[in-house]
């Protein structure tokens, strides 16, 4: 077996006790964002998986978008990266 040589950890462990690898991590051809995605991006930059810079260039996406999604977890868990629970939290 063959593994590609990578900067950081392979795989971290998540504080609920699940193991979240580089393998977890969306395509970077993804461009429909769920939230159940978005969670995995925001929970690999914060545990350490992955930089918040190689996110940002692998996925195109801007500063301001990952630090929107990066406080909708923060104050709202995963609900609050949900498109139809916007309106809902943004009034919080």
């Amino acid at each position: 077996m063959y593994l590609k040589k990578v900067d950081g950890p392979r795989a971290v462990t998540l504080p609920d006790g699940s193991i979240l690898t580089r393998a977890d991590l969306p395509s970077k051809e993804t461009r429909r964002w769920v939230a159940s995605r978005k969670a995995v991006i925001v929970h690999a930059v914060a545990y350490g998986l992955i930089s918040r810079a190689e996110v940002l260039e692998r996925y195109s996406l801007s500063d301001e978008e990952f630090e929107i999604w990066v406080d909708a977890v923060r104050k709202h868990g995963i609900a609050g990266l949900k498109v139809t629970a916007i309106q809902k939290y943004r009034q919080l």
